[in-house]
């Protein structure tokens, strides 16, 4: 049984350098980012309730996404950097969600393996600017959140697992991750994690 997965189109020269340039911009989406991940664990635990086998997982993922949102919130207050005043849609989520299969449980599968490449994209870019960060405290920080995030991944796999066969979970798994490599390569280059 294979947890991981791998990203089929690394993350480009050009998102770091926007990453990099502009890093206050970046925090902001960041607490975004960490903000939604939290209410998408949760969103799980509120439409699917009778998959009680891996609601204690998605509580403990949810608080800890809380938690990164509290830490980059600190840092964002040190730098005197504010909170945008409304949430922007992620426009990677935007463009990977529509591959949802509508019936309730491909659904359930399909949100699980997106929240896994989500995760895993995260990591690898935060693995990124974790090595070419020049402030330490930042890149340590990053690189806490990197193994974090890479973890999350590996938890949705396992939970898809839980509940669908593996000729189920990773042919479809393959099938998204072709979509994602897609559109990562079209996206906007912007100091944004997606």
């Amino acid at each position: 049984m294979k947890l991981n997965l791998d990203i089929k189109v690394a993350s480009s020269k050009e998102w770091l350098a926007a990453v990099l340039n502009d890093f206050d911009t970046f925090l902001q989406d960041h607490a975004d980012c960490e903000r939604k991940a939290s209410a998408m664990a949760m969103s799980f635990v509120a439409k699917y309730p009778d998959r009680k086998e891996i609601i204690p997982e998605l509580i403990e993922t949810a608080l800890e996404e809380l938690e990164h949102f509290q830490e980059v919130y600190a840092i964002m207050e040190s730098r005197h950097i504010t909170l945008p005043s409304g949430m922007a849609k992620d426009p990677y989520l935007q463009a990977l969600l529509p591959f949802c299969r509508s019936d309730r449980d491909n659904r359930f599968l399909d949100r699980l393996l997106i929240a896994s490449i989500a995760e895993t994209r995260g990591a690898e870019r935060f693995r990124l600017i974790a090595e070419n960060l020049k402030d330490e405290t930042l890149a340590r920080f990053y690189k806490k959140l990197w193994t974090s995030e890479a973890k999350h991944g590996h938890i949705f796999i396992k939970m898809a697992l839980h509940y669908f066969a593996e000729d189920q979970v990773y042919p479809r798994l393959e099938e998204l991750l072709v979509k994602e490599s897609e559109i990562i390569g079209q996206l906007e280059i912007r100091p944004a994690l997606h």
